[in-house]
């Protein structure tokens, strides 16, 4: 059934309702990262410089991981908006499911992370505190895949709120958890990186009980863990087959971040910690676009459940335009104020800040750049999303990251010597490479879809 009578500003009100209330969960669930970056920043570069290495890599696994949960988001939208809450009930379970098998199979590579690190050309320093931090934290990848499903769940079934209240407390206990464990603050231990991979742990546990409560208590009709045990193959295998060309996608994506932070890591550790805050801030302006990408996959899948075409290119030009507006105030602040950003994550008197600071100032004017391009492949990534087009997309993202955006960052950083603006000019062009794309297959193909079966 159409519904015709829905205008660009009750869009716009609606993706705010569900978006507005997600870049809050995103932002809170980044500064569990954020707290650890700065902390171990005032704690050292060297300390700093692990972290980011670290990080980098335990998030490579957990985005790809991720693909299962956001395969969730659609399909619950989906079958919500055809009042099937059974079928409902089985996506998010196999969601589930298949979130323990991936961390499972993760833990392997998060425990000898070490000569994986040190095979890429790291210092051997700096590779065996990020290995140490690893061997700790990366249990965490368990909690923090089965939140990512259920927060899933929750968006689609439009309750946010308590997404956002949950991770802010997490958030909370994470910065106390940090200030205790790696300062030896309040009569703990000082343990530095392990302090702060017991923390993240313990934040990430607090999220999974807090969203699991909330299902438990508030939307008991779906059942959600009665039974959990039972396999449900069929469903296991169709979020199985969306879910991993999403994983496979961001893997993409988030591998050619990594590989920057590797060949920024050649460059050295003052280059590989400027890097390290950069890629702090321009993920804290990412999470303003990943937040309305997941309430356009929202809309986007329950239009793709009544078949509603109208609504759907609506609700694309009306997420599109918030995207926009919030990638133009990001672009200033990042051109404004670009060294007072910077300096929040160094200790005062560290005699390596005036190095970090002024190559940090660089590479934030490059970040600036690809505001636009990163917040329209985000976009568009969540609006294909909902209508179940994942395929697809993936060769796009791969190509594009991969094929433009990884040698264009060597030859601009190395063969060229850019050094480490010349890396991040490599990332705007594989970006802008996708957004262009990505945008062109949603609007010229994949929204004619709608009241079509779904894509494999």
């Amino acid at each position: 059934m159409a519904r015709d009578t829905i205008t660009y500003k009750a869009h716009i009100r609606a993706i705010l309702a569900l978006g507005l209330p997600l870049i809050g969960g995103h932002l809170a669930q980044f500064a569990i990262g954020l707290t650890d970056a700065v902390m171990l920043g005032w704690y050292g570069v060297e300390a700093l410089a692990a972290i980011t290495l670290a990080g980098t890599y335990f998030f490579v696994l957990f985005l790809m991981g991720s693909g299962f949960a956001w395969a969730v988001m659609p399909m619950v939208a989906a079958f919500a908006a055809e009042d099937d809450e059974t079928s409902l009930r089985r996506v998010t379970r196999m969601g589930l499911w298949l979130s323990v098998l991936f961390a499972a199979a993760s833990m392997p590579l998060l425990w000898f992370s070490e000569p994986i690190l040190l095979a890429l050309g790291q210092d051997p320093g700096v590779a065996a505190d990020a290995a140490a931090y690893l061997r700790v934290a990366g249990w965490g990848i368990f909690p923090a895949l089965l939140v990512m499903v259920i927060k899933s769940y929750l968006a689609a079934m439009e309750r946010t709120q308590i997404v956002l209240w949950t991770l802010v407390v997490a958030a909370l206990v994470n910065g106390v958890a940090n200030w205790a464990l790696i300062f030896g603050n309040w009569g703990a231990p000082e343990l530095g990186l392990t302090g702060a991979a017991i923390a993240s742990i313990v934040t990430q546990g607090v999220s999974l009980l807090g969203v699991v409560v909330y299902a438990i208590v508030v939307l008991p009709q779906h059942n959600l863990f009665r039974r959990l045990w039972r396999p449900d193959w069929e469903m296991f295998s169709r979020v199985f087959r969306l879910g991993l060309p999403i994983g496979l996608t961001n893997l993409s994506e988030v591998s050619l971040f990594a590989a920057s932070a590797m060949m920024m890591g050649w460059l050295g550790t003052v280059p590989l910690a400027a890097h390290g805050v950069a890629v702090q801030l321009a993920s804290a302006a990412f999470m303003l676009h990943l937040g309305l990408s997941n309430a356009a996959t929202v809309r986007a899948g329950t239009a793709f459940g009544l078949g509603d075409r109208v609504q759907m290119a609506r609700g694309g030009h009306a997420v599109i335009g918030l995207s926009l507006a919030a990638a133009l105030v990001t672009i200033a602040a990042f051109l404004i104020f670009p060294e007072p950003l910077i300096a929040v994550f160094l200790e005062d008197g560290d005699p390596a800040a005036p190095q970090i600071i002024a190559t940090g100032i660089g590479l934030l004017a490059v970040a600036a750049l690809f505001q636009l391009v990163d917040g329209a492949q985000v976009i568009a990534l969540g609006l294909l999303r909902g209508v179940q087009d994942t395929r697809q997309p993936m060769i796009i993202a791969a190509l594009s990251y991969w094929a433009v955006g990884m040698p264009a960052s060597y030859i601009l950083g190395f063969p060229l010597g850019l050094g480490g603006i010349g890396i991040w000019l490599g990332l705007v062009a594989g970006l802008a490479c996708a957004g262009v794309l990505l945008m062109l297959r949603f609007w010229r193909k994949s929204i004619r879809s709608v009241g079509a079966p779904p894509a494999a």
